[in-house]
């Protein structure tokens, strides 16, 4: 649970400027790839289906680098949730995951304030360390490609290790800077996931 704020004395909630800055300058850390999380998913999966209401998620998988075995990784677990409406979503399951430690961010899906957006959830240990990203979107979201990323990856270990290895350069060259993180992978996830398509038979 993110800590509040205080000013002239009194305790007020984070205002969402903050919460996303404070977000994006945390350390990116990449570890060896831990035999654990795929466990670790499985376990928050069963979570969401219990606490949030039947009939809300429709499809939950396991999606980025803690899901392609063998891959170092920030040790963060990438959930792709499958909501049958954002705007439900954000009336139901955000008052519940918030009251549960989760933090909550209305996300573009491109860039900066580049619709469509989605709800974005960060799940932490009582040590205040990220654990889980939960990524709630509808059916007709761009996210379900990266599925075709992540099998790419798991099918093609060269690839793999590549995308391993730039992910590794630029942690050490933006280790509080995550928007220049996430940018600097996007052209190698943009030709991969373009192969991806082709190989898996799927089209744009």
């Amino acid at each position: 649970m993110m800590a509040p704020m205080k000013r002239s004395g009194d305790t007020v909630p984070e205002r969402l400027e903050a919460r996303v800055a404070r977000a994006l300058r945390e350390e990116i850390d990449i570890v060896p790839y831990d035999p654990l999380w795929p466990g670790m998913f499985v376990r928050e999966k069963s979570h969401l289906l219990k606490i949030l209401p039947a009939g809300l998620l429709y499809r939950i998988e396991h999606f980025g680098s803690t899901a392609v075995p063998g891959m170092a990784a920030k040790p963060v677990i990438d959930i792709l949730a499958g909501v049958v409406s954002l705007e439900e979503a954000k009336r139901v399951a955000v008052p519940i995951l918030e009251s549960r430690g989760y933090e909550y961010f209305w996300r573009p899906s491109f860039g900066d304030h580049t619709p469509p957006y989605y709800a974005w959830f960060i799940k932490r240990d009582c040590r205040g360390i990220r654990t889980h990203h939960i990524h709630m979107v509808e059916r007709d979201f761009e996210h379900w490609e990266r599925l075709l990323f992540r099998d790419y990856l798991a099918a093609f270990p060269e690839v793999a290790r590549r995308y391993g290895e730039l992910k590794q350069r630029l942690s050490r060259e933006h280790p509080r800077d995550r928007a220049a993180y996430t940018e600097g992978k996007a052209d190698f996830i943009v030709r991969v996931t373009a192969l991806a398509r082709e190989y898996y038979g799927k089209r744009g």
